[in-house]
């Protein structure tokens, strides 16, 4: 990177601005016209269960992305020794669906339900019914139905329903727009006119005719704009919410908001058919562009978008990395008591190398990381399990394997649906998110546990900010009828490297055997809904 170049960039605004709002932290990275990070800031953020629903906290969702650009912009000073005061572009992205509603003075009318709340499954179960289509329990629609069918006041006084992309987006220019990956998620949409589905928009007002609501559903749903569509400018009131110094100018051009998992579609080249990509982080979850529609409804598998509109299958499991992550908070706090002065990125690597180590089966050892409910194995209630037997082979290795098999299970039993019953294939699929900054290992856990290929780029720690900058640059830089699949492969990942691990035999068998322990012992991970 040639810091003279980057620095002509910045001053004439030649660049472009990614934040993702995801489940643990919010992320922005500015990017060069070669996709390379400029800077980038980070604002560590948890979800809390309060009052039965899991939120983030509404101050923290300004407070984040303050602090996520604050850091962007104090990089770009310290290492060029120019201030921010201008971006080509920009675009926001954030954890997928969940319910943000709003009144007619923009007020937020109940905290922000999440994508991890499974209170939604009467709406989500009548839903799919009458839509003849799965409607998950975290898609928006799900949580409105949920809410009415509740007799919940609040429904009576909205005025905008959206997602917290499409929440931050507002609240930067004002327009009440939604990329069409997120809003896939919000209400199934019409592959060919790439629009809400008006058919089944109807049967939904028909539905609640009885209510007698100041509103239909399109009253209140935001306009969907496919990828490379203009969806506003920051206005003066976003610049200062986003730099409350005064900086940064508005009029910056915003490309549609999107969901974490159009970001991951962008951040891994995986929007032709026949791709498919793997997020890790708090959930997990697997996309894959169809070529063909699915013979069944299966309740594993939900009908999404990707940023251009065409139709892709995604398993989503609740629950990856927040039990591995306390474990390694456990073994963080036992290195600071002995005096040990323990690096957190080096815990995961050495602990995760030892899982390399393990019994291929993890010894007859068990985890259930559920600390939330997990739609997929119909467990309502998280209750992080560790189990073992008197005549499990318990030892440092099996037990870091055990964790990271368990992060996978779930994910393995829908992707299963797909490869067993559609008879669909991959030649690999692309993987991205923290848990693979470990070199090899979880890739090679990942490939073993899938049964398939899996790619890892040399971009896979940047996530999802990274994959919106690069939205917010076709929205700028795009050339007429220039596809999104065209740009991607022609300008951001034409040199672009990536290593492929495929799946090792014995591995493959353990984590097999593993599954089998694994499904028998959901009885235990039910029963444990019970404690408390």
């Amino acid at each position: 990177m040639d810091s003279r170049i980057v620095r002509e960039s910045i001053l004439q605004g030649n660049t472009a601005l990614g934040i993702e709002l995801g489940s643990t932290r919010i992320k922005a990275v500015l990017i060069d016209p070669n996709f390379e990070i400029i800077s980038s800031g980070i604002y560590d953020w948890e979800n809390k269960l309060i009052d039965g629903f899991w939120t983030y906290c509404e101050k923290e969702i300004i407070t984040g992305i303050q602090e996520a650009f604050r850091q962007v912009s104090t990089e770009v000073q310290s290492k060029f020794g120019i201030p921010l005061r201008k971006i080509g572009s920009i675009g926001c992205s954030a954890m997928m669906q969940g319910y943000i509603v709003l009144n007619k003075s923009g007020k937020l009318l109940v905290p922000f339900r999440t994508w991890r709340n499974a209170t939604t499954s009467e709406a989500s179960s009548q839903l799919t019914r009458s839509f003849k289509s799965k409607i998950p329990q975290r898609w928006s629609i799900s949580h409105l139905y949920q809410a009415i069918l509740d007799n919940e006041p609040h429904v009576s006084d909205i005025n905008y329903i959206t997602t917290l992309s499409g929440y931050v987006h507002w609240l930067l220019t004002g327009e009440k727009v939604l990329g069409i990956g997120d809003a896939s998620g919000m209400f199934p949409v019409d592959e060919i006119k790439k629009q809400f589905d008006e058919g089944l928009i109807h049967k939904f007002d028909t539905l609640i005719a009885d209510r007698k609501y100041s509103w239909t559903l399109l009253d209140i749903m935001p306009v969907v704009r496919i990828a490379g569509e203009p969806a506003g400018n920051l206005n003066g009131q976003g610049a200062i919410l986003l730099d409350p110094s005064g900086l940064l100018g508005g009029g910056i051009p915003m490309c549609a908001p999107e969901g974490d998992g159009a970001t991951g579609i962008v951040a891994t080249n995986s929007i032709q058919k026949r791709t498919g990509n793997i997020s890790v982080g708090t959930s997990i979850f697997a996309q894959f562009v169809l070529e063909k529609k699915l013979s069944n409804i299966y309740s594993e598998i939900d009908i999404m978008a990707t940023p251009e509109g065409n139709p892709i299958g995604i398993i989503l499991a609740n629950n990856c990395s927040s039990d591995i992550n306390a474990w390694i908070n456990i073994f963080g706090e036992f290195c600071k008591s002995m005096g040990l002065k323990a690096d957190r990125d080096e815990l995961f690597n050495v602990l995760f190398n030892q899982a390399m180590s393990g019994d291929q089966d993890c010894g007859g050892l068990m985890s259930y990381g559920y600390y939330s409910a997990e739609n997929i194995t119909e467990i309502v209630k998280g209750r992080p399990l560790f189990i073992r037997t008197a005549e499990s082979n318990f030892n440092l290795a099996n037990f870091m394997r055990t964790q990271l098999f368990s992060a996978f299970a779930v994910l393995r039993i829908g992707m299963d649906i797909l490869t067993n019953n559609e008879n669909f294939s991959f030649d690999h699929i692309c993987a991205h998110g923290g848990l693979f900054k470990t070199p090899e290992v979880v890739q090679k856990i990942c490939a073993a546990a899938l049964n398939v290929p899996i790619s890892v780029m040399s971009t896979a720690g940047e996530g999802g900010a990274w994959g919106m900058a690069i939205l917010a640059s076709y929205v700028k830089d795009r050339l007429e009828g220039e596809t999104l699949s065209a740009y991607l492969s022609s300008n951001v990942f034409q040199k672009k490297e990536y290593q492929i691990v495929y799946p090792d035999r014995m591995d493959k068998e353990g984590f097999d055997e593993f599954l089998m322990r694994y499904k028998r012992g959901l009885v235990i991970a039910k029963a444990a809904e019970n404690y408390s």
